[in-house]
Order: C-alpha cells, then structure tokens, then sequence
C-alpha cells in the first residue's frame, strides 16, 4: 500500500531553512524562521522560564496526565492575559482548553465551529500564515480570502478588506491576527478594530483570533487592546493563543483555545465539543510548557522578571525595525519607513522572486519568495551585510 504514496513538496518554510543549514557558506544568514533570536543569533530561555524549570523539577512527584482541559492554573493565567481582568473575572463565560501549542489552538477552535456550523465559511487574510488553510481545512471548512496588505503602500488596504468582507454571513467565520500580523508586520488599528465589530454585529459572523505574538508588538496590554474591543461588544469571541514566543516555549508546544460565550450555557456546550475534539486530536494535552508557562504567570516573582524581559525583547526589535528603516533608505534611496512603523517579527522587503532567490544563490541571504524576513534574526554583526545584499539588487 505504501508504494503507491508519492514524495511531497517541503513546507515553504522548514523546506528553505533545512536548504540554507545544508549551504557550505560560511557567511550564510538565514531570515526565514519566525522565531526570536537575541544578539548573538540564539533562541534564548527567559530566566523566569529557567527558574520556574528549576522549581517544577524540585517540586514533580509523578508524571500522571494532566486533567482532560490542561493544567487549572495555566488556564486560568492564560483567560486573565489574554482578556484582562475584568473580563477574565466572569469565568463562566470564558472557558478555556490547553492544546499543543498554537496549532492545536486553532485545530480545535476549527473543530468546534465545524460541529457548530459545517457549512460555515472562515475568511483569512491575503496574505496569511501559510499553515492556515491546511490545518484549518483538515476539518472540512472552506475558506474564502478578503484583502489586507497593499504591496503598494506596504500597509493595510483596510477598504478592501471592509469591502471583501461584506460577504461574510451569519454562520461564516472571520481569521484575524491579534498582533503583529504573520506574514506582513502590517497591523490593524483600533478604530479599525471598532469597524469590524461593527460588521460582525450588523451581519451576524464569527471571529477568530490567531494570538500568537501577545507582547511583541507593543506590550502585553496595547497587543490585545483590539481582541478585548471585540470580546466587550460582541459578547462572543474565540481566540487560539501561544506561549511560543513570549514565553520562549517553542518547542514545548504550549498554547491554549478560549472560547468567550454569550452566557454559561453556550461556554459549557462549547467546552465540551472542545474536549471532545481534544479527546480524538490527541487524547490529552502536554504537561511541561503549560506546567512551567503557569508558574510563570502566577508568581509575582517570576511574573514580574517575565515582564521585564519581554519588555526588553520587544523594545530591541522596535530598535532593529527603525535601524533596519533608516539605514535601507539611505543606502537604497528609496523609502523603507514602512519597517519603522510595522509590528512583530516579520516585514516584506519589496523585492521579486528572481532578487530575493538570486540573494540566497549570490549572498548566502536567505529570506522567503515573498522577501519576508525575520527582522529578530537581525543584530549589530549581519546587519550591514543584509543591507548591503538587498542594495546590490535594487
């Protein structure tokens, strides 16, 4: 049966860092994964994370399965940092499952809109993290595209993406980036966020928040001000959150799905086709980045040392991103303002397919087709040298 599979393409992503670990150049620099590297180009441990590693470690009896929706305390840290405290405050409307990272977040918020409404629409951005539709899309849901970034003006082309969106429906489902939007950097603001409220109230569809840069745009409360805009109007919101960034926990697969109801009933009817879906997805949830993201949370301590260093970690990449600007512009003489004013991780450079392919065959500079970078995986040593490669193209 076996022999008759045949051989897939590599994810885009993991397929083009795998290429640029296999280049002999010594002088390589690779731009495609989207994760934070500090000035020395390691992924580093928050030393809160280390700490509350040392804790758990001194404190751990057994290695029992953590009840069916996650550990109680991640949980419940995780409903008060992504709603705040006040809302957070009314738990029976908000429940919440912890799932293996961001992607089992939004596998099981797609589960359960999927058993709530089958024929539902969910509508994601162009562009988009490229695993949105394929993970998504598991469960049977179809999607359609509204407009977002102008490549022109390299910001939202929010007219278009009200206009687009003028076609989702009552049962339809709404994508949206909490934050610093993957792939583009390009955020909305909150008026903005105030008019697709409105559009949801008027025309009766869903939104679905993908959070997974929550303090790495901003801060921690600027970051959510939007998602909370919307869970205070319409009353009903689901959110697929990470731990993977702002708590360094990438390869513990720490995320969480919440489910924000209309009223108790409607928060237990959804937690239980979360479970349910949890329950054939993967059975139960990992323990260790929930179990350590918890502590962290919880311990004025380690929250406040978590705060400082996140704090830090955005701030150096608002530096890197007006450094990156600057220094382009000149260099180029053309206008790279747009990087200033963008959020997170991510920028497109402008450049074509054939610029950003012959950077990685003549430079050793590898970034996507796209010419999105990882602006984190800049410092004070490459930084020359990739503005120095992407002036040699343009």
């Amino acid at each position: 049966m076996l022999e008759q599979l045949s051989v897939l393409s590599p994810d885009p992503i993991l397929g083009l860092a795998a290429e640029c670990r296999a280049d002999p150049n010594p002088n390589k620099i690779d731009l495609t994964v989207g994760i934070y590297m500090d000035e020395a180009g390691v992924c580093p441990v928050f030393q809160a994370v280390r700490q509350a590693q040392e804790q758990l470690v001194a404190d751990e009896i057994t290695k029992a399965y953590l009840p069916a929706a996650g550990d109680a305390a991640y949980l419940s840290a995780m409903k008060s940092l992504v709603f705040g405290e006040v809302l957070a405050g009314d738990g029976a409307n908000i429940t919440a499952i912890q799932t293996p990272g961001g992607c089992g977040a939004l596998r099981i918020a797609s589960e359960v809109l999927a058993a709530a409404a089958p024929d539902a629409t969910v509508w994601i951005s162009n562009p988009t993290w490229p695993v949105h539709i394929p993970l998504m899309g598991s469960v049977g849901l179809k999607f359609k595209t509204y407009r977002y970034y102008d490549p022109v003006s390299h910001g939202v082309d929010f007219d278009g993406m009200a206009s687009d969106l003028k076609g989702a429906k009552k049962g339809d489902v709404v994508l949206l980036h909490g934050c610093c939007h993957n792939p583009s950097g390009a955020d909305l603001t909150l008026e903005q966020w105030g008019h697709i409220a409105d559009m949801a109230l008027t025309q009766g569809f869903t939104v679905l928040v993908d959070l997974a840069y929550q303090g790495m745009g901003t801060d921690l409360e600027a970051d959510v001000a939007g998602l909370r805009l919307l869970a205070n109007r319409l009353g009903e919101l689901i959110v697929a959150a990470s731990c993977s960034k702002n708590l360094g926990l990438y390869r513990e697969r720490t995320g969480v799905a919440l489910f924000f109801g209309r009223n108790a009933q409607v928060a237990e009817a959804t937690h239980s086709h979360g479970l349910g879906a949890a329950r054939r997805v993967y059975s139960m949830p990992p323990a260790h980045g929930a179990l350590l993201a918890g502590r962290v949370l919880s311990d004025p301590t380690l929250r406040a040392s978590w705060e400082l260093e996140l704090q830090e970690i955005c701030a150096r990449m608002i530096d890197l991103r007006t450094q990156l600007s600057a220094k382009l512009s000149e260099k180029t003489n053309q206008d790279f303002s747009f990087i200033s004013k963008e959020k997170g991780m991510f920028s497109f450079l402008g450049l074509s397919v054939e610029q950003a392919r012959g950077l990685r065959k003549e430079r050793g500079l590898y970034m996507l087709d796209s010419s999105r970078i990882n602006v984190a995986a800049l410092n004070q040593q490459n930084m020359d040298i990739v503005i120095d490669a992407v002036a040699s193209v343009l």
